[in-house]
């Protein structure tokens, strides 16, 4: 749940992001970013326009939640649905 709100508090910054102990939501200006954390996973659902700027926004995500994993070393698995 700490990144979460680590996330949301830092895209703050630029874009519009809101949080609770258990979701988040930030809006790019190329897609969006739902966040559900629970005691073991943090479950991101993103959205964009076209393949391109999902991406961008995936990789955006992905960028920070690494660097602020620091030792833990997070790294996201992505799935596309159908």
């Amino acid at each position: 749940m700490r990144y979460l709100k680590a996330l949301c508090n830092h895209f703050s910054h630029k874009v519009t992001a809101e949080y609770t102990d258990n979701h988040g939501s930030v809006q790019f200006s190329i897609g969006t970013c739902e966040m559900d954390a629970n005691a073991n996973e943090l479950d991101f659902q993103v959205q964009a326009d076209d393949a391109e700027k999902l991406e961008q926004v995936k990789a955006v995500v992905a960028d920070h939640l690494e660097r602020f994993s620091g030792d833990d070393a997070l790294k996201i698995q992505w799935r596309d649905q159908a």
